[in-house]
């Protein structure tokens, strides 16, 4: 029978080696290809094997490696993205009990206006092509037609009509600076949002592809194998490769990720500020909370200025029709038996499914994206680091350089593809870039520049028509005492709603074409729809709203 040896080696195998009864004792290398030409243990079968392992043993420890950042941007994702969501849903739950409890059947038959609005902000945090200054807009075109209606309620309005209105909103400002201050604090919140889901999203995709080293470089392998099994095979197992050895070797097989060091520096640095906005003027919790506020707000503002807006409004699109005699509501129909909302006290704010608020969320994002930086460049450090993979930075006169037992004289090389020009354990081709490190350099360039302009509540996706009147503009560093549910003079008392809302509701379709100015347009044509039987809102809860916003803090 032929002699077996078995070795405990690094990284992570045993090997037993069964030689051939004329090899039982070292023999001149002449026949192996990686190891140095000495006497060995090993036959050309047996280097083969062992470079083959050589390369698991790399791959494994990369991967090992890169678990940290791949866990966080998986797990971070995941918590961000269903607390987003959920945001959303409990903000539109809270509208709908706020406003039944308000307006009761009357809101309910025109809460489709409402829904489309959070149908909106759903599509535009899952990616979808959604300008929000467009989506408010249409917003309080849709709102201003059905709250004129509602303060004048002894005319009827054509289609046409209504139209007319909406169309001159911006000009009459019928809900005074509301729905600005409502875009400027939704745009920034939700823009930061999706960039911050989008940016972690994108951070996991990355590491996913950078670590999938491919040892397809002879020259890799051949160093690979050089420092940790060549020993083996001059028959010294437990001896590990010197430091400065094992720091060439990676650097030259991880040059391509090292490239990826400055982009991924700014990447991580920019998912850091905009995790800062989050928490501080871009907080989407405050934001989704106020929605409601800022609606109950505005509808007030243009109820006690009726009058001076309906003026407005007749003489620019023309005199309604009275309307027929009318029957009035019911106290219980009209919301008489209003109660007030509750709010929370800081204290006591609720959690959602993602089981954590806003602000701890990002205090634990923050503490891991700190180590993030510099990764794939001390990625051979940390490889080389393990006892298990190279012999101390202390032990340098018992190591293996490469040759022998002995210290390891060549410097070590730098960082970057570029640098390998001179690596004295791995040949690299520095004139042949790796294709897919420059389309990962690429992609970590777009998710930055997106996540540096969300840090100005700007989108991207949307500069050329919303610069200056939208998601950003001048409004840069604008800021309202009265923008958070309860800073308000007019914000009503406030309710969170239980979790598991109902499914989205579709979107409804939108009869009417905005095209052309209706200012000079008489009520004379076109189809009539009377405001006490096409237009569900009551003026009788409208003009009790400010006694419960009055009685509000009684109850906080």
């Amino acid at each position: 029978l032929a002699p077996s040896f078995c070795f405990s080696f690094s990284p992570l195998v045993v090997v037993c080696i069964s030689l051939p009864l004329t090899y039982q004792r070292p023999n001149l290398s002449e026949h192996l290809r990686l190891c140095p030409q000495d006497y060995t243990c090993c036959s050309s079968q047996m280097e083969e094997t062992l470079a083959l392992q050589s390369e698991r043993d790399f791959l494994k420890s990369v991967e090992e490696n890169s678990q940290f950042l791949l866990t966080t941007f998986t797990q971070r994702h995941r918590r961000f993205d269903e607390f987003f969501r959920e945001l959303i849903e409990l903000s539109e739950k809270s509208m709908n009990q706020m406003f039944t409890k308000t307006y009761g059947r009357l809101f309910t038959q025109n809460s489709h206006v409402f829904q489309e609005l959070f149908v909106e902000l759903r599509r535009y945090y899952s990616g979808g092509s959604v300008s929000l200054s467009e989506v408010l807009s249409d917003f309080w075109s849709r709102l201003v037609e059905r709250v004129f209606s509602l303060v004048n309620p002894q005319y009827q309005f054509s289609e046409d009509y209504l139209e007319c209105v909406s169309k001159h909103a911006e000009q009459l400002q019928p809900f005074g600076d509301v729905p600005r201050k409502l875009r400027v604090q939704v745009s920034r919140a939700f823009i930061a949002a999706r960039a911050l889901s989008q940016g972690l999203a994108t951070g996991r995709d990355i590491v996913n592809k950078a670590t999938k080293v491919s040892c397809t470089d002879s020259e890799c392998v051949r160093g690979l194998m050089r420092q940790w099994y060549c020993p083996l095979c001059r028959g010294m197992p437990s001896l590990r490769p010197c430091h400065s050895l094992c720091l060439n070797v990676m650097k030259g097989c991880l040059a391509n990720q090292a490239d990826l060091d400055t982009e991924w520096n700014n990447f991580i640095d920019s998912l850091y500020q905009v995790s800062e906005k989050l928490e501080g003027p871009f907080n989407i919790e405050l934001a989704a909370d106020s929605i409601s506020v800022k609606v109950s707000e505005a509808i007030m503002h243009m109820q006690e200025n009726s009058v001076s807006i309906s003026t407005k409004v007749f003489q620019g699109c023309g005199s309604p029709r009275p309307a027929p005699g009318r029957s009035k509501r019911s106290p219980k129909e009209s919301g008489g038996n209003r109660r007030p909302f509750r709010t929370y006290s800081p204290e006591e704010k609720p959690t959602t499914a993602a089981g954590t608020n806003l602000d701890r969320l990002v205090t634990e994002l923050k503490e891991r994206l700190r180590p993030m930086r510099g990764f794939w460049v001390s990625l051979p450090h940390t490889i080389c680091n393990d006892e298990k993979m190279a012999a101390d930075v202390t032990n340098e006169d018992r190591c293996w350089n490469g040759q022998t037992r002995g210290r390891y004289l060549p410097d070590v090389t730098g960082d970057g593809l570029v640098s390998q020009i001179n690596n004295p354990e791995v040949e690299v081709d520095i004139a042949r870039p790796d294709v897919r490190t420059r389309q990962l350099i690429m992609e970590l360039r777009v998710v930055t520049n997106k996540l540096r302009h969300a840090q100005s509540g700007q989108d991207m996706d949307f500069m050329d028509s919303e610069e200056g009147s939208g998601s950003g503009g001048g409004d840069h560093g604008e800021r309202y005492n009265d923008d958070w549910p309860g800073y308000g003079p007019y914000s009503p008392p406030y309710n969170k709603p239980a979790r598991n809302p109902p499914a989205n509701p579709a979107k409804p379709p939108r009869v009417r074409e905005r095209n052309g100015s209706k200012w000079n347009k008489n009520n004379g044509h076109g189809r009539v729809r009377s405001a006490s039987s096409q237009l569900s809102f009551s003026l009788v809860p409208l003009l009790s709203l400010p006694l419960m916003v009055t009685v509000a803090p009684m109850w906080r």
